[in-house]
């Protein structure tokens, strides 16, 4: 999809420092950015209360600022503006949530759907602990270890990952539901 005039206008506006732009924008890109983090904490197991969400919003509106729009500026216009800005939100809902303690004690690597219940004991819920998501990326060939870590501890989408470690782009997804498999009957193998 290409750039509308629309956001052409904005970006120029923003850019230029256009006293109402940044408001405009915000307007214009919350809920998106909002969809994002929710989508992204879903995904990624993550059980995030409406602050966490808040939070990991005002994360990609700094970073969006951040050294003079820096991140707008490198925009190339090769696509439409809100699919930028969702990729970029993407990258920086997934840095934040590995980067905070209170998110990544709450995030599972995606053998459940659902989220995590802090009282539970399921076999699932157990993957909140880094040491036992470690054990259990030792248990697969290294080829669906890299292709775990990738996808769901730093984001990668599944083309980034077949240009990363060289496997076809078709493969990754069949590749990372034995992985979790693999992992799923570990955990559910291995001693309370």
């Amino acid at each position: 999809m290409a750039l509308v005039e629309l956001d052409r206008k904005l970006l120029q506006r923003c850019l230029s420092r256009d006293p109402q732009a940044w408001d405009a924008f915000v307007e214009r890109f919350l809920g998106l950015v909002l969809h994002v983090a929710r989508h992204t904490c879903r995904t990624r197991g993550s059980t995030l209360g409406p602050q966490d969400e808040e939070d990991l919003v005002a994360e990609f509106f700094a970073a969006v600022v951040h050294d003079d729009f820096a991140l707008l500026r490198r925009f190339r216009m090769e696509s439409s503006l809100a699919t930028y800005l969702a990729v970029v939100a993407r990258r920086v809902m997934v840095r934040e949530l590995l980067r905070r303690p209170s998110a990544a004690s709450r995030t599972t690597i995606g053998l459940d759907s659902h989220a995590a219940d802090p009282g539970a004991t399921s076999p699932e819920q157990r993957l909140t602990n880094r040491e036992e998501v470690e054990r259990l990326l030792n248990g697969l060939t290294d080829t669906e270890a890299d292709i775990v870590r990738l996808y769901h501890l730093e984001g990668k989408t599944y083309r980034e990952i077949s240009a990363a470690i060289g496997v076809p782009e078709n493969s990754i997804g069949p590749t990372l539901s034995r992985a979790r498999d693999k992992m799923r009957r570990a955990l559910a193998e291995s001693p309370t």
